[in-house]
């Protein structure tokens, strides 16, 4: 059994950055499972639209309402659903607009999400390159795609 303290990653002055609970990573699991529980701000983006090659992941909304991107469909998650995206599936989400939402995900196999959060707040603070995690796609199981479906959906 692995009982663990949280890592919390966020930054408070930036909505950009959804406050993240790192729960359990991959390296902590012998690779089966990554665990996150992300708190997103009214209207804030939770991931860009990407898809895992090798990984399952599960969404469960704690809190609020979530929009939820995959493969050209929008769908509005509230407190009580979930999602569940298979290997291969572009996805993405975001909190509604004029909702906070909180989220727990679950990838598996487990990924090293832990370190890809440090390397996101790295981003958004302009102490790491933009391109950082699209060089790293491979050792995150995260490639990233073009949607403007969903860029036009949330506004930007």
């Amino acid at each position: 059994m692995l009982i663990s303290e949280p890592e919390i990653v966020a930054d408070a002055s930036s909505s950009r950055l959804p406050k993240a609970r790192l729960l359990v990573d991959a390296s902590d699991a012998k690779g089966n499972v990554s665990v996150q529980n992300i708190q997103l701000f009214d209207g804030g983006e939770g991931a860009v639209p990407h898809f895992h090659r090798i990984s399952c992941e599960f969404f469960y909304v704690t809190k609020g309402e979530l929009e939820f991107w995959e493969d050209g469909q929008i769908y509005q998650l509230g407190a009580g659903d979930c999602a569940l995206v298979l290997p291969g599936v572009p996805h993405a989400f975001g909190a509604a607009k004029g909702s906070d939402a909180d989220v727990l995900v679950t990838i598996a196999p487990g990924v090293e999400r832990f370190e890809y959060f440090r390397i996101l707040g790295g981003i958004v603070s302009g102490k790491v390159p933009e391109d950082e995690l699209a060089r790293r796609e491979d050792e995150f199981d995260t490639y990233f795609v073009d949607a403007q479906d969903w860029r036009a959906h949330r506004g930007g």
